[in-house]
């Protein structure tokens, strides 16, 4: 199918999903529509029976779509300018030092946790995986999904202090989990007699440091830039050329292109919009990217619904996956209890921080696209098969039950 067409397919369907939601089921527009697309798929796969080569058309056509240069070089751009748009700075900066350790520390401490874990799960089963592949899964499984997790807060009613907190830390793993996937991966592909530590922790400051001052440049040049003109055209459309060129040259030069896009949308999102716009450039700064996240987490969403299609399955891979789930809000919680434990004589922590954030903590699209990233000889399949299952369960269970959580919660005594 030529990419037009393909265009014209999934936007089609993606709407078709959307006004159905909106209109029958009225869940939050991302896990409906995703809702929807998994619902589509399950009923080609038993059309399939009858009609063999229709399915096989779609499967083809869905399997053709790549999903990891899809997600990571083309949408993750504009999903996270997107959302760290809206992120307010002030609050921010006084939740650092949770958002900061829950996206380093935290992130780190669950990965390595999950690791061992599906170690010995897979052992169980008969399947020897060596730990370094299971290491990779372990960091591709463990960050909190800024696509899931900002397009479900928004109706969540969580507390505002313990809001930044998740969107800030769902923002910042993003970009660490990345890098550390990214270095593991080379690691396992070149041999771990090839391993350097020292090297490791260069490249990651390197990565991750760089992007953090590359993402500052670049938002402080689009400010400049937009402060001097007051037509709210051109400068929506600088913000565009500030992520599409701001990613690609952040790619270029080696740094975190998550990272950048996140510092650079923050850095618009407040100094641009209080120092450099009119109201009238405001309330259409905010339109169009709200309007862009919206599209984009439909077509992600509905797009991980049909993956259900060429994701390889069977009854050992779902039970491990099922495990899998368990294992991960163990080591979830214990990611989160350990560094609020560490903070709580400085800082003061909402109540039942601990388990909302543990429930708050979706994973999404990113973990599929880092999973299809392995190469084959890596357990690709099964890392994919059990990744889906985990990302399903996640948005779906986790994603529809966490404000009614929050609110349970916050009635109980602390």
């Amino acid at each position: 199918m030529q990419l037009n067409s393909l265009i014209t397919v999934i936007i089609s369907i993606c709407a078709v999903f959307g006004y159905a939601n909106a209109r029958f089921i009225k869940l939050p527009t991302a896990i409906g529509i995703m809702v929807l697309s998994l619902l589509f798929s399950v009923i080609l796969i038993i059309a399939g029976r009858v009609a063999p080569s229709f399915l096989a058309a779609v499967v083809k056509t869905v399997g053709g779509i790549n999903f990891h240069t899809l997600l990571m070089d083309v949408m993750l751009s504009f999903l996270l300018f997107a959302g760290s748009i809206h992120i307010d700075a002030a609050s921010l900066r006084k939740q650092l030092w949770p958002v900061a350790l829950l996206a380093t520390a935290g992130t780190l401490i669950s990965a390595v946790l999950v690791a061992i874990a599906v170690y010995l799960l897979f052992g169980a089963f008969g399947t020897h995986i060596p730990i370094i592949y299971c290491l990779l899964f372990g960091i591709l499984i463990s960050p909190t999904d800024p696509v899931a997790v900002l397009a479900i807060l928004k109706q969540a009613g969580i507390p505002p202090t313990l809001h930044i907190k998740i969107a800030g830390e769902s923002l910042f793993n993003d970009g660490v989990a990345v890098v550390v996937f990214m270095a593991l991966l080379e690691v396992a592909q070149s041999g771990i007699e090839h391993f350097s530590f020292w090297h490791s922790v260069a490249v990651f400051f390197r990565e991750a440091g760089g992007g953090l001052l590359f993402g500052l440049v670049l938002g402080y040049a689009g400010f400049l830039l937009v402060r001097s003109i007051d037509n709210y055209q051109v400068e929506i459309l600088i913000t565009v050329a500030m992520v599409m060129g701001g990613y690609a040259l952040a790619n270029a030069i080696h740094v975190s292109g998550p990272l950048a896009m996140i510092v650079a949308g923050i850095v618009t999102g407040n100094t641009g919009k209080q120092h450099a716009m009119s109201e009238v450039t405001k309330e259409y700064l905010d339109k169009f990217w709200e309007l862009v996240d919206e599209i984009l987490n439909a077509i992600l969403f509905m797009l991980v619904g049909l993956q259900i299609l060429v994701i390889p399955t069977g009854g050992t891979l779902i039970l491990i996956g099922m495990a899998t789930i368990l294992l991960l809000l163990a080591a979830r919680w214990l990611s989160v209890a350990l560094p609020i434990t560490m903070l709580r004589p400085f800082i003061t922590f909402e109540r039942h921080a601990i388990a909302i954030l543990t429930w708050g903590g979706l994973r999404g699209g990113l973990s599929v696209a880092m999973a299809l990233s392995l190469p084959a000889a890596m357990f690709r399949s099964q890392f994919v098969a059990v990744t889906y299952i985990v990302v399903v369960f996640s948005i779906v269970v986790q994603g529809l039950t966490i404000k009614g959580v929050t609110k349970f919660l916050m009635k109980k005594p602390a």
